[in-house]
Formats: structure tokens, sequence, C-alpha cells
């Protein structure tokens, strides 16, 4: 997403060009982004499905009268196409971030969350990890090769008690799916910023029953790596994220 090597005058001058809506920016805002003396970027929330690639980002800028400053960059793309042309939108308002993503995704329900300005505490980043998830839409399965989105899923999954056998043969017989983002969060993880995203990969077999794989992907890795870790059922994946901010 950034180049180590950038200056934060080149980097700004990047995301201006880039944005599609960059003119939307109120004038207050770019003339005090011109006294940016440092810049910090990280993904905030990200969304991956056959219809839809979305992925938002913050840009926090040092400015010379030692205040900071926060844009935030939604980037997104038909999932579907590949060569689809990733588009550019770029707020100075949470708030904005937040209603383009809804109106990408169709409804509120699949935003991403967003975190207040500042840190959170680690047990305010607890209770929401552990908290439960609003009641989901109905669900609109898609036959899309879902056997293999199935055994595509299984095989990224690097924790040790990922589903076995026994899931993997189920999924075999899966033929229409639907991919849902429960939950994503932006935290501090041993001082280093780290991104968790919940997702439930729900399967719709040929016997007409239902069953799930839920992916917690997150960049709480000492090296700050993407990392996928798949689960059976949903307390699992989210014991896992609790164990992952490393909360006693």
């Amino acid at each position: 997403m950034s180049d180590p090597y950038e200056t934060t005058e080149q980097h700004l001058d990047r995301l201006l060009r880039r944005a599609l809506n960059s003119f939307d920016l109120p004038d207050s805002t770019v003339d005090r982004l011109g006294s940016a003396l440092a810049h910090s970027s990280s993904l905030h929330s990200s969304h991956h499905s056959s219809v839809l690639h979305r992925e938002t980002y913050r840009h926090t800028y040092l400015l010379a009268d030692g205040s900071a400053l926060t844009l935030w960059e939604l980037v997104h793309s038909g999932g579907r196409d590949v060569r689809a042309p990733r588009r550019h939108e770029l707020y100075d308002v949470e708030g904005d971030a937040r209603i383009a993503a809804s109106r990408l995704a169709g409804s509120c329900s699949d935003t991403p969350v967003f975190g207040e300005e500042g840190g959170q505490g680690e047990m305010e980043m607890l209770s929401v990890l552990m908290s439960a998830p609003p009641a989901p839409l109905p669900r609109t399965y898609a036959p899309d090769n879902s056997a293999d989105h199935a055994r595509r899923v299984l095989r990224r999954a690097e924790n040790a008690d990922r589903p076995g056998e026994r899931k993997a043969s189920l999924l075999r017989a899966a033929f229409a799916h639907h991919i849902t983002q429960i939950f994503g969060r932006q935290c501090r993880v041993d001082g280093q910023e780290a991104g968790f995203t919940l997702y439930e990969h729900a399967f719709l077999l040929l016997d007409g029953s239902e069953t799930s794989l839920w992916e917690v992907e997150h960049t709480a890795t000492p090296d700050g790596r993407h990392m996928c870790e798949v689960y059976e059922d949903e307390d699992a994946a989210r014991s896992a994220m609790e164990s992952r901010t490393q909360i006693c």
C-alpha cells in the first residue's frame, strides 16, 4: 500500500491524484495537509467476496502545528473481474467513509465496524471481539464452484486446530455458498497495529442442509504478515481472536 522511501509530500500527492472525489475535500482540510511533516498508513477494514472487493485505509498526518489529521481511503473493485480497475475515494470524516462503504455493499449490515479516533482500552477491545453479532439478513446462496471455494478456504488455514477431513469430505457436496463479513476491527496488540476480520462462509449442500466455515484473517503476527485461521464454529473463531489480543 505504501512505499517506505516515499516522502509525506509524495504520499499525499499520490492519494489526492488517484482519488475520484478529491475535489470534494474541504479547502480547509487540503490547506492543513500542506503542512504535513510525517504520515502513517494502515489497513482499517476489508471485505472480499465474489461480487465486491473493498478495503478501507487510514492515513494519519502529523502537521507542523503539532496536531494530527486523518484521511479515510476507500478502495474498491468488482470481485469477479480481476481486470476491473480499482477505484479510490477519500474522506476526511469517518462517518462519510462508512456511508460510502455501506452504499457499495448494498446495506449497512455489510459495513465494517469503524474504530473511534484514538485507541481503545484493552478491555473494551475484548468486549467488542466477544460481542454478539447483529441479526443477519436472509442468505442468498450463489452457485459458484462452491466445493472448490471450500477447498481453498481450508487450504489457506494456518491454525493447527483447523477443520479436518470429516468437514472437508462434507464440503465436497457443496454446490452454492454465501460469504458474510461478521466483524472487522483495527487495534493494537503488543504495541503494534493489527487488523482482525471474521468471515462466515456458509455452504448449501446437495441434500439441502447447510454448514459453515468461520475464517479469521488478522495481522497479529510477530512480523505483521497477513494470516488466515479457519474454524468449524463461530465461538471457536471468536475465542481465537480473543487469545490473539493477548489480554489476560
